[in-house]
């Protein structure tokens, strides 16, 4: 755990410095084997370039505080300093709350009198409005951001996310599918003509059953399948049964082990589709006729 630790720390340092963080075995570049000694010497630039960042930032605040004070003061501020305000974090602050001193109110006096009571005419506060303003500007970059920017020949986010979305209903879908397929049994089985269950099927029939129904189920050392004759039942329940668990004295295998539900469900549905086919050479039928399905 350790040495992935080193390894990743030794990543980052590659992407802060821009050389390549590894030498033979497990040294590091610029002279120094020891991984803590150099991540410690790094820690240490970057602390002395903050507090010197942070000096130069005071030091500046510090001058434009002293040019402020030597500049000819207005009205407003004259005001604040009559009403016992004159520091400038409380001159700073009621300017932020586009407050105007008790003194200079009688600028912003409205007409309107209410037993007494007088309405001043205040103007929204300076912070309120720039964040009015921000959220404005932010909603146009986020629009052309999500809706229209993409990078060369890639998508739209908004787009990209709806495929994305669609990629993963598909494969949640084909998830559930499979899992339900899996339950299907002789009690719940039903006739599908999707083509790919169909192709499926065929596949399945080719593979385990032409051997004795013959390519096209025309029949051979088993019955054939092409006719509305049936042994033990033509509906997809009965021929999914057959399938599942075989007619031993007749010599039909029971194909529970070897084939999932889906499998024994797409072989059904295929054999039930041959109904009608009339393939050359077909066997004399035999069983009782039963409705096609």
């Amino acid at each position: 755990m350790k040495s992935a630790n080193k390894k990743i720390m030794a990543m980052v340092l590659m992407a802060l410095t821009g050389h390549s963080a590894f030498a033979a075995g497990d040294q590091l570049i610029y002279g120094v084997d020891n991984f803590d000694t150099l991540l410690f010497i790094l820690v240490s630039i970057l602390g002395l370039l903050f507090i010197a960042i942070m000096i130069v930032a005071l030091g500046l605040l510090y001058v434009v505080r002293q040019s402020l004070q030597s500049m000819p003061k207005t009205e407003e501020e004259l005001a604040f300093e009559k009403a016992g305000e004159t520091g400038w974090w409380q001159f700073f602050w009621q300017k932020l709350q586009g407050a105007k001193p008790m003194a200079l109110e009688k600028d912003i006096l409205m007409d309107h009198n209410y037993d007494g009571i007088q309405e001043l005419d205040n103007d929204l506060p300076p912070w309120w409005k720039a964040m009015f303003y921000i959220c404005i500007l932010s909603g146009f970059v986020y629009l052309g951001v999500y809706h229209w920017w993409a990078e060369s020949d890639a998508e739209p986010v908004s787009i990209a996310e709806y495929h994305q979305t669609m990629e993963d209903a598909e494969a949640a879908k084909k998830a559930y599918l499979a899992t339900m397929a899996n339950s299907i049994d002789e009690t719940n089985v039903a006739v599908s003509t999707d083509a790919g269950d169909l192709s499926a099927g065929k596949k399945v029939f080719d593979g385990n059953c032409k051997a004795c129904h013959g390519g096209a189920g025309e029949g051979g050392v088993g019955p054939n399948l092409t006719d509305e004759y049936w042994l033990h039942g033509g509906d997809v329940a009965s021929i999914f049964k057959t399938i599942k668990y075989g007619v031993t004295e007749k010599g039909m295998l029971a194909w529970e082990s070897k084939l999932t539900p889906q499998q024994m469900s797409q072989v059904s549905s295929y054999i039930l589709s041959l109904q009608g086919t009339n393939p050359p050479n077909a066997k004399a039928p035999q069983g009782d006729k039963v409705a096609a399905e």
